[in-house]
């Protein structure tokens, strides 16, 4: 059977029409489905005992600085910032009503959508009767966009938590600009959508949100330039090199969240009781130094390649890891996988064709060439459903799940089924 890169080399090489059947072949009836269980998943990947629904909402964060009209030396301009947000609840459904929906997402080329499938019923009746439910916010890489994580988003939220997945201004597959905008804005477009989603739980707000979930236990999901803002969220304070480094923001804007300011530490925010760092970038080019990573209290998972082409690893996510001493902190490895370790969807069907515009495959974008897409989502799912299971509802039976023991099978996992992944554990200090 053709390996996947090979198809891919072929489709040049061949008519559309022909291009079209050979895809469909080598995916294996590929229905873009984002909620499938591999027979290999851990224990915990498992949906929950709620049904998923989702909506979609947008807040606008007014007067925030507009860093795409703000020039060096000039005044600093600002603007009114509205993005688009994409909410999975546990849901109560009708009598008669079915899990299961779709939803035409933009892909990685702007010129091509797809269409996904899952589990979540679009406009569900939220499911109040158990009261209010955890918070956990999810952050998509440069470029990237709400749904580049929603296997996460249907999953936790079948298990009694609200996820909220952020499309970031300036940062999605179709609105991509400078990238001082992304350096500047993701902590600030993390934290803020904290305080909408807190303001629309409150009673009385006039949002399916309120009663329904609770903002006092908030975890954090960050992929790429994600994990770079949820790094400087929890404490992880900017160093002053990269103030005014290439491609910094003008007029020394990151200042306000670097180490070396001393208000910096009074924005930690008390509601946000764990964090996953995926793949986050910038230790490697400088973005943190010991001062600044030491600064980092909230527990913190953080997930790798081993082979990490983006973000690095030994002086990328493994450096942040160890630098983060006064935190409690888990890094999980993927060994051999590259930056897209478990948190892309599986690549779209509509991805596989060549881009003339991107010229490559848009396909490379969410794939690994070690590790396969629907098993590191289950892991991620997996770990994910323990770490926030434990540190935002107090549930002790999930510890065990973070437990590592040389030479023994991680929980959760059957016989032979985490190999290829480590595990590793360091107490702040």
């Amino acid at each position: 059977m053709l390996s996947v890169l090979s198809v891919l080399k072929i489709l040049r090489a061949v008519t559309a029409p022909v291009a079209l059947m050979v895809v469909a072949t080598a995916a294996s009836a590929q229905t873009n489905r984002i909620d499938m269980i591999s027979p290999l998943a851990p224990e915990l990947a498992a949906f929950g005992p709620y049904a998923s629904g989702v909506r979609t909402l947008q807040a606008t964060d007014s007067n925030r600085i507009d860093i795409l009209n703000t020039k060096s030396g000039g005044p600093t301009r600002r603007t009114d910032r509205t993005l688009t947000l994409e909410v999975w609840y546990p849901a109560l459904l009708a009598p008669g009503q079915q899990p299961g929906g779709r939803q035409r997402v933009i892909t990685r080329d702007p010129a091509v959508t797809a269409v996904l499938y899952g589990r979540a019923v679009r406009d569900a009746a939220p499911a109040t009767r158990d009261g209010a439910f955890p918070l956990v916010i999810v952050s998509h890489g440069y470029p990237g966009n709400r749904f580049l994580m929603s296997h996460l988003g249907e999953n936790l939220a079948s298990k009694g938590f609200v996820v909220v997945a952020i499309d970031h201004k300036d940062s999605t597959y179709d609105d991509q600009q400078s990238f001082a905008s992304t350096l500047y804005h993701r902590p600030f477009d993390q934290l803020f959508v904290l305080n909408e989603l807190a303001r629309l739980g409150n009673a009385g707000s006039g949002s399916f949100l309120a009663g329904l979930v609770d903002a006092s236990r908030t975890g954090l999901v960050g992929y790429s330039m994600g994990g770079y803002g949820v790094v400087n969220v929890i404490g992880g304070g900017y160093s002053d090199a990269s103030i005014t480094g290439n491609g910094a923001p003008p007029n020394r804007l990151l200042a306000e969240r670097a180490a070396s300011n001393p208000g910096y530490a009074r924005t930690m925010d008390p509601r946000i009781k764990a964090a996953i760092a995926i793949g986050p970038w910038g230790m490697q080019t400088g973005f943190w130094d010991a001062q600044g990573l030491a600064g980092i209290r909230t527990p913190v998972l953080f997930v790798a390649g081993s082979v990490d082409s983006t973000a690095g690893y030994e002086k990328g996510t493994r450096a942040i890891f160890q630098g983060a001493v006064n935190a409690d902190r888990y890094l999980l490895t993927f060994v051999n996988a590259n930056h897209n370790a478990g948190a892309p969807i599986p690549a779209p069907i509509e991805t596989y064709n060549y881009s003339e515009t991107m010229k490559s495959y848009p396909f490379l974008h969410y794939a690994d060439a070690v590790w396969d897409n629907v098993r590191m989502n289950n892991i991620l799912d997996h770990f994910a459903t323990a770490y926030f299971g434990l540190l935002l509802k107090g549930q002790q039976d999930k510890a065990p799940y973070l437990q590592t023991v040389a030479g023994e099978e991680l929980k959760g996992f059957r016989r032979r089924t985490s190999v290829g992944l480590t595990l590793e554990h360091l107490a702040g200090r």
